[in-house]
């Protein structure tokens, strides 16, 4: 038997704004609503026309098998998802 396969999946948040200026708030909003811990939660103030950014590969990293991502709409993800 697979070490993970009696393993609770955790719950992670992604959201991205495209620039600096651009508040997160409405999907911080969003997120909390699941009690994602905050130390769960990932935002990156960068353009979604690549994935080389930070917070995204943090998650990534992070993130194994039976976990479960919440992003509130999939054009935070990237424009390539």
């Amino acid at each position: 038997m697979n070490e993970n396969s009696n393993r609770c999946g955790r719950i992670y948040g992604y959201g991205r704004v495209s620039s600096r200026d651009q508040n997160e708030g409405r999907q911080l909003m969003a997120l909390a609503e699941y009690r994602i811990p905050p130390e769960r939660i990932f935002i990156d103030k960068k353009s979604g026309g690549d994935f080389d950014r930070q917070q995204y590969r943090k998650l990534i990293q992070q993130l194994q098998k039976g976990d479960l991502l919440l992003i509130k709409s999939i054009d935070r993800l990237g424009r390539n998802y």
